[in-house]
């Protein structure tokens, strides 16, 4: 059963940096595209940061030059790296994984198939 657990959500104030992670099991990570979406109350889930299977990275352009993907496939991990918070990005963040991804649609969430439960962030000015 294919499983993802984030962690590492919290309380930071505005500037301030957090790392979230992704546990997946139940699969082997490597041999899927996986990403970041986040949620806040009342809006669509959004898409973050995608890393495909080569390890090629895309981002939206609300977090590029703050945010950073990685994955550590021995692990079975994924990793948001989030750095200069500011207050647009308080949400819920969820990792998400697929097989497959159309070109376009890496931020489409009907393009993953697996999500986890989420981890809340919070950014106080």
């Amino acid at each position: 059963q294919v499983q993802l657990v984030e962690s590492g959500g919290g309380s930071v104030q505005a500037g301030g940096s957090l790392r979230l992670s992704c546990a997946a099991s139940g699969y082997t990570a490597r041999r899927y595209h996986m990403a970041w979406f986040r949620q806040t109350p009342g809006k669509e889930r959004e898409g973050v940061a995608v890393i495909y299977i080569s390890g090629y990275t895309r981002y939206a352009d609300s977090v590029k030059g703050r945010f950073t993907i990685s994955r550590d496939n021995a692990k079975n991990t994924l990793y948001l790296e989030m750095n200069t918070l500011a207050p647009e990005d308080p949400a819920m963040y969820y990792c998400a994984a697929t097989v497959t991804i159309t070109a376009g649609y890496q931020f489409a969430t009907n393009s993953y198939n697996y999500w986890g439960q989420g981890t809340q962030v919070t950014v106080s000015s």
